[in-house]
């Protein structure tokens, strides 16, 4: 069963964000090229396909044709330095409280902030306004049971990492993770190309990454993880696993009614999602896959 995933405010996103506008020194002529065309890719697409779904083509057509959008590189390296300066401290906190697990869930999901896709812009001050209370993030009590009840009987599980900088956060989750139930295996997954600040093989080098589990590539430069386009090895290790941990808004957007054993931890900073969900905006989302038509019927 296909379910509609394309909705009019995702569409307006693309539209203002990455259709619409351009590099400063894009001629006119390649400006309207390029919209034409993307607009096509827009007008053909079924409504099963997620938004990152349609900018992984938008983006593919822009690169093509010359059209250069901003390089996050410089970007990602910083957040990526920042959270890394920030670990030690987090991870003191994290094993100081009364529920360490829960403490690295609500820090992980508010490592999702760092993201250039869902917002304008990344505000440091509220990051850090955001971390001072992720130790206590409220979220959905019956989903964190399951989580930690699957965690504890689970063989093999596959963390799909989001954003650079998020990414040290979730070194410190799955970390403490393997130190809980070592048993268990664990593999990270990563963008396999660049595409706006999501981790790629690069960011999760600079944070050491694979110190504390495999990474891997998905093969793809969607802004997510969509099943069809990712590469045989991705598929086969998701499809082998038997729990999947999805971070961030791109990797939920992409997978939501997969039906394979995912949960889904981010941030709600979309305020289409904000109003679905009945929360305000910012709020710390865990969502089981096998509950999601709880949440969007």
């Amino acid at each position: 069963m296909n379910h509609i995933k394309l909705n009019p405010e995702c569409v307006r996103c693309l539209l203002n964000k990455h259709i619409l506008t351009f590099p400063k020194g894009t001629s006119r002529e390649t400006q309207l090229a390029c919209m034409q065309q993307s607009l096509r890719i827009l007008a053909d697409a079924p409504l099963s396909a997620s938004a990152p779904e349609v900018l992984a083509d938008v983006t593919a057509l822009r690169r093509s044709m010359g059209v250069m959008d901003t390089d996050l590189a410089a970007v990602k390296r910083r957040f990526n330095t920042l959270m890394l300066t920030l670990a030690p401290d987090i991870a003191r906190r994290i094993d100081a409280s009364p529920d360490p697990l829960r403490a690295a869930v609500g820090f992980a999901m508010t490592g999702n902030y760092i993201d250039f896709g869902a917002m304008d812009s990344v505000d440091e001050n509220k990051l850090h306004q955001l971390l001072a209370g992720a130790d206590s993030l409220p979220f959905d009590e019956a989903a964190f049971t399951s989580l930690r009840g699957e965690l504890a009987s689970a063989g093999k599980m596959v963390y799909i990492t989001d954003n650079c900088g998020e990414i040290v956060l979730d070194k410190l989750l799955a970390g403490l993770i393997r130190r809980l139930y070592p048993s268990l295996d664990v593999t990270f997954l990563v963008r396999g190309e660049p595409v706006m600040n999501d981790a790629t093989l690069e960011d999760a080098a600079q944070v050491g990454l694979s110190d504390t589990a495999w990474v891997i590539s998905n093969g793809s430069g969607a802004a997510g993880t969509v099943l069809a386009r990712i590469s045989e090895e991705a598929r086969a290790l998701l499809e082998s696993a038997d729990l999947i941990l999805a971070k961030g808004q791109g990797n939920f957007e992409t997978l939501y009614y997969c039906e394979l054993n995912v949960y889904y931890l981010f941030m709600c900073k979309c305020p289409m999602f904000a109003d679905r969900f009945g929360v305000p905006r910012f709020s710390g989302m865990l969502l089981r896959e096998a509950e999601i038509g709880r949440w969007l019927g």
